[in-house]
């Protein structure tokens, strides 16, 4: 058999072709990263060239008369590259920075832990003044600049539990915002943390180059690469900075709350806990040892009782329970119920008036028998097919005000109160229970609990005559694109019986026997209502609320000052001179005012 001849010869132009390709493309790959193409150039920089992280300036916060509650201060931030932190005199490190040997250890280890080569803070929040002085000696210390950062500052020491703060942000909420990098801060509380995409704005970026001196020699590519920061949007609040300001001053040694609402748009005008304490205490580089302080505080500063606290909201809920037997059918406005004062019974009265009484009588002299009456009266009326059907229709009605949830805006943290369901008394009293059972719903006690911010809605809806909007904090955004809105809640009970309860809060400022007639205002017609809530901790909680003027009301109110016995004495002038302020814009009953603040914590 004859084999095929193979010409190796030919095999030497291939292989030869073969390495003369791979040559060219080398050639061209080589013309590309270092004539056309700069980035792996960049790249083999990267020890020269500092990438500096550009803050936004974070929106500012007014109040709704343009006045600047919330507004910016430069500080600087210390950072280090480990890796680069070499041959450091640490002795006269430590004294230029004043921080002890320990201190640098535990900065430059903390940093390292993080990261070797990436910037990482040594000290946060130095000064203006610092900075000048520690500026122009940092060449000495390879690895080491500066970062400018800003902080928040509060011209006017108010509304500290409205306005929130801002900290350093955690590893989870790292994790769950990417935005965010070790040493940046975010939103904690407050406003500062429900509108924190808002007010955050964007990073930018700048590249600088760096000598082996650790000084900073020019922008990169003439700050080609680099990227502008943009500022977070400002934000307008309802909040009235005089009101609050005011409040806060009449609740001075007081523990309570105000909270005063624009009954038609749902904005929040002043909303007052106390203790208080100044929001400057948060800012800097203590903030942690103060917010500790605050926290550790038996009185208890950093709770804002106007959205947490919850109370039994005595005769102020008789408006309620007035509506809604009004709604049932079961009586109207004239319908008389007598009273034997304190010879009632099941429920004694507590003021001394005639009989019989009827609505407008009743909630001016804050008559228990009437309103245990005719709840009675709607839990047996033949309308309903049971007790548990009217307790139902109780229940839905109540809870229709807003009461019994949380505040669904951008009031965080707020809690739910209480309104019994029928679930729970039929757990209780193992499904056998009625009308004389539960009789103390009928004046606002029992298993009722409710927080000052629902108080203070109740009030609006009641001045609106049958709708709220829920409360809120925000009135406007100065970016256009973003916008703002809130539902409105409309209750079903017809206008005129809301009419109807107007008339009688009217004359519990202006009738003979008004609980709140030594709270009257010259010439501004006021609705409100007393309330003394049973405290079985000490002396009851003083409670009010109200709204004005009657015809066209402009605020709602609502009072809790904490063991201090009944609400015309303590609640209603504070109620009154808050209306006053805002309505009028100034005091014309010095007297009262100076009688409020006579009330301090250990009276």
């Amino acid at each position: 058999m004859i084999k095929n001849k193979i010409n190796y010869s030919q095999r030497k132009y291939v292989i030869g072709s073969i390495f003369i390709l791979v040559a060219i493309i080398l050639i061209i790959k080589l013309f590309i990263i270092q004539i056309v193409d700069d980035s792996y150039k960049q790249s083999s920089e990267s020890n020269t060239l500092r990438y500096i992280t550009q803050y936004p300036q974070r929106g500012k916060i007014y109040d709704r008369n343009g006045k600047l509650l919330v507004y910016n201060d430069a500080v600087y931030d210390l950072m280090i590259i480990p890796s680069q932190a070499k041959n450091i005199d640490t002795a006269s490190f430590c004294k230029l920075l004043n921080i002890n040997n320990e201190t640098y250890n535990t900065s430059f280890n903390k940093a390292k832990k993080y990261s070797s080569i990436t910037p990482s803070i040594f000290i946060s929040q130095i000064t203006k003044e610092e900075y000048g002085r520690i500026a122009e000696m940092l060449y000495r210390y390879p690895g080491f600049y500066f970062q400018t950062r800003s902080i928040r500052q509060y011209p006017l020491p108010i509304a500290a539990h409205t306005l929130g703060s801002i900290g350093e942000v955690t590893k989870p909420e790292m994790e769950h915002d990417a935005y965010y990098k070790l040493g940046d801060y975010i939103g904690k509380s407050g406003i500062e943390k429900y509108y924190e995409k808002q007010l955050r704005g964007k990073k930018g970026i700048k590249i600088t180059v760096v000598d082996v001196h650790n000084r900073e020699k020019e922008r990169y590519m003439g700050g080609a690469f680099d990227t502008l920061p943009e500022s977070g949007d400002d934000i307008i609040l309802g909040l009235d900075a005089d009101l609050q300001a005011y409040g806060e001053y009449l609740m001075a040694g007081k523990t309570g709350s105000i909270v005063a609402i624009e009954p038609t748009t749902g904005q929040i005008l002043a909303m007052v806990s106390s203790p208080t304490y100044d929001p400057n205490e948060l800012v800097g580089r203590q903030r942690g040892q103060r917010y500790n302080d605050l926290l550790n505080n038996p009185d208890k500063p950093l709770i804002n009782r106007a959205i947490s606290g919850t109370y039994p909201p005595g005769s102020t809920f008789k408006m309620i329970n007035g509506l809604v037997s009004l709604q049932s059918g079961v009586m109207n406005a004239n319908t008389p119920y007598p009273c034997n004062g304190k010879n009632s019974a099941p429920i004694k009265c507590t003021h001394s008036h005639g009989s019989p009484v009827r609505l407008y009588d009743a909630i001016e002299n804050s008559c228990n028998p009437y309103f245990w009456q005719a709840f009675q009266a709607m839990m047996n009326s033949s309308r309903f097919k049971s007790q548990k059907d009217a307790f139902q229709f109780w229940y839905d009605h109540v809870t229709s005000f807003g009461l019994g949830r949380a505040c669904e805006s951008d009031i965080p943290f707020t809690v739910s109160g209480n309104i019994p369901k029928k679930e729970f008394y039929d757990k209780v009293y193992r499904g056998v229970w009625n009308a004389m059972t539960i009789r103390s719903l009928s004046i606002g006690q029992g298993e009722i609990l409710v927080t000052p911010l629902q108080l203070a809605n109740v009030a609006a809806a009641i001045g609106n005559e049958g709708y709220f909007i829920e409360p809120h904090y925000i009135k406007s955004f100065n970016n256009p694109n973003d916008s703002v809105s809130f539902e409105r809640h409309v209750i079903d009970i017809k206008k005129q019986h809301f009419k109807d309860v107007k008339k009688g809060m009217q004359s519990v400022f202006e009738g003979d026997h008004g609980t709140a007639r030594w709270s009257r205002i010259p010439d501004i017609t006021v609705g409100g209502k007393t309330g003394t809530a049973e405290n079985p901790h000490g002396q009851d909680h003083s409670i009010f609320m109200a709204f004005a003027p009657v015809e066209n009301p402009q605020i709602a109110i609502s009072v809790v000052v904490e063991n201090a016995g009944f609400g015309s004495t303590w609640a209603a002038p504070i109620a009154s001179l808050m209306i006053e302020k805002y309505i009028r814009g100034e005091i014309t009953r010095p007297n009262v005012e100076k009688r409020v603040l006579t009330l301090n914590e250990n009276e």
